[in-house]
C-alpha cells in the first residue's frame, strides 16, 4: 500500500510516505537487537558473503512457520540452517572424517553442505527427508548475529520463491522485524553440494573448485 501511494506523490508528500513505508520495515546495523529479536522468536533479515537472507531461530515453531510464509515457500522445500562455528554444525549432522576434511576447506564460505541430520533438526525445515543443508558464512555480520542469538538461523535467500535475491537492503521487499544493514553482498549464490549423495545440487560461487574437491572424497 506504501509503495502505491509514493507513486502519486510528489515532494514532501513522497518523502512522508517512503519514511513511513521504511519506518515499516527497520534496517539498521544493530547485531545486538537483531540477535534479541530472533531469541524472541522474530524474523530477522540479514547479510551474508553470498545475499541477503531470512533469519529465524531454528528451533522455533513459529518463527519458522513465519518464514515460509514470508517467502511464500511451499512446505515440500526445505530450507538450509546457518551456523557459526564447528561445535554447532556437529549438533545437528552427521559427519563422516572424509565429509569433514572437505567441509573445511570450504567453510567458512559461500558453499551450503548436505549432510544427514540429527534428531535436534526440526522436520519442518527438511520436508520430512533426512538431511538438511547447513551453511556456515564467511560474514562478520552474520556470525556474530548467530553467535549472540546462540543458535543456528534459517538460511534461505530474502525474496519471494522464484524471485531474484537481493544483494542490498534496497532490494529487499518482503518484511521483517528487522533488517540487519551489512552493506551490499556479492550477489552470487552459494553452490550446494549433496555430501550424502556426493553430487552438486546447485551450481554458485566456487563451483568449480567445489566439483574438484567432491571427486576426492
Amino acid at each position: 500500500m506504501h509503495q502505491e501511494l509514493s507513486c502519486k506523490f510528489s515532494g514532501n508528500g513522497a518523502d512522508i510516505i517512503r519514511t513511513i513505508f521504511h519506518k515499516s520495515r527497520e534496517a539498521g546495523r544493530d547485531i545486538g537487537k537483531a540477535a534479541r529479536i530472533i531469541k524472541d522468536g522474530g524474523i530477522v533479515i540479514y547479510p551474508t558473503e553470498t545475499v541477503y537472507g531470512i533469519g529465524a531461530n531454528i528451533f522455533s515453531e513459529q518463527a519458522l512457520g513465519r518464514v515460509f510464509s514470508l517467502k511464500k515457500r511451499k512446505a515440500d522445500k526445505p530450507i538450509s540452517v546457518a551456523v557459526s562455528n564447528f561445535r554447532m554444525m556437529d549438533d545437528l549432522v552427521y559427519i563422516t572424517k572424509r565429509q569433514r576434511q572437505f567441509i573445511e576447506k570450504f567453510l567458512p564460505g559461500p558453499v551450503t553442505v548436505i549432510l544427514k541430520k540429527k534428531k535436534t533438526v526440526p522436520d519442518i525445515l527438511t520436508a520430512e527427508k533426512d538431511s538438511i543443508g547447513i551453511r556456515y558464512p564467511d560474514n562478520e555480520f552474520a556470525l556474530e548475529l548467530i553467535e549472540l542469538a546462540g543458535v543456528p538461523i534459517t538460511s534461505t535467500s530474502a525474496n519471494l520463491s522464484g524471485e531474484e535475491p537481493p544483494r542490498k537492503v534496497d532490494e529487499v521487499k518482503i518484511s521483517a522485524d528487522y533488517i540487519l544493514d551489512g552493506g551490499e553482498c556479492a550477489g552470487e549464490p552459494s553452490t550446494v553440494v549433496d555430501l550424502v549423495d556426493m553430487k552438486i545440487v546447485r551450481k554458485g560461487a566456487r563451483y568449480k573448485e567445489v566439483l574438484d574437491g567432491l571427486h576426492l572424497i
